[in-house]
């Protein structure tokens, strides 16, 4: 019994053993690797696990490299492994540009593929362009009419430019705001659906594709659509404000007019209470005059004559009783 137990201590043991060293001297990929006509020793192998690099990532890609006949060099790929780059990414965007006739090396793979760029998507792209579809534009002709417009934007990568260059939100906003000046320099809606190729062309002149990763092959307007009469809109808005602005002037009239009413009504009062205040003076100024002898009862029966007169003929003028 003990004996069956040591056995299967020491099998257990055994198999650990083998796993482990298996595991740091990759025999099976060393003999993958040299069928393909890859050549590393085992050595390097068991170095790359010391080093942290998965030693199957490196040799899968210089297996696909040789077979595809582009020279890579294991050092290189090591280091773009340990920068934290996708080593199999680079590779099969290397494969497939070799076989597209695409210019792209091993050093400008990486840098795309560091600057965080899928590489490979980006190869695909040159070779199948994509077709961006923009959200819709809202634009208006110079008549006031308001347009909404979809374009469909094909674009190829650039590889070139992937490093640095804009992405896809730039080629968008750069074609939004073409269409926005292509339709305002329009004279009338009607001229842009007649001809909604004269955008795109407009639209392409511009060269919007400049420094971004993108090349514009061609800008399709897909959709048209009229919208609000903008100008007229414009129109009845300026028309009430011009009413409101006539209605306050015409009420500050009105206010001016009503104050000098009053004040004019203020005037004459103060000059009739200024009469009647004569007026009321005028019998002592008479009874003053007749104490002081200034005045006989001549002269006041010919005063009294002369007001009776006066009286007498304003009737005769007015048989109503109305003074004029």
């Amino acid at each position: 019994m003990e004996d069956s137990f040591g056995m299967l201590i020491t099998g257990f043991l055994s198999l650990a053993g083998l796993w482990i060293i298996l595991y740091f001297i990759p025999i099976g990929l060393w003999f993958s690797a040299l069928v393909s006509g890859v050549n590393i020793s085992l050595l390097q192998l068991i170095l790359m696990r010391w080093r942290k690099v998965p030693p199957s990532v490196i040799v899968r890609a210089l297996i696909e490299g040789t077979k595809a006949g582009i020279v890579l060099n294991r050092d290189e790929l090591e280091a773009h492994f340990l920068a934290g780059g996708q080593v199999e990414q680079v590779v099969h965007a290397l494969v497939s540009a070799e076989k597209a006739n695409i210019e792209l090396n091993f050093k400008m793979a990486t840098a795309i593929d560091l600057a965080g760029r899928d590489v490979f998507e980006a190869v695909q792209m040159s070779v199948n362009p994509k077709v961006i579809d923009t959200p819709p534009v809202t634009a208006v002709a110079k008549d006031g009419i308001q347009l909404i417009s979809k374009a469909r934007v094909t674009v190829r990568a650039n590889i070139k430019q992937l490093v640095g260059g804009a992405g896809e939100e730039t080629i968008l906003a750069r074609v939004g705001e073409g269409i926005v000046s292509s339709i305002g320099s329009s004279g009338s809606h009607k001229v842009v659906l007649e001809n909604p190729d004269s955008i795109s062309k407009l639209v392409l002149a511009k060269g919007l594709d400049s420094g971004t990763a993108f090349e514009i092959l061609s800008i399709d307007i897909a959709d048209i659509d009229i919208g609000k009469n903008i100008g007229a809109e414009l129109q009845t808005d300026q028309a009430e404000a011009d009413l409101k602005v006539a209605q306050a002037k015409a009420e500050e009239r009105r206010a001016m007019a009503v104050a000098e009413e009053q004040e004019m009504k203020a005037k004459s009062q103060e000059a009739r209470v200024k009469v009647i205040e004569a007026e009321a003076e005028v019998p002592q100024a008479m009874a003053e005059a007749f104490r002081s002898g200034n005045l006989g009862i001549m002269d006041y029966y010919k005063m009294d004559n002369i007001q009776a007169d006066t009286s007498m003929r304003k009737t005769i003028a007015n048989p109503k009783g109305k003074l004029k």
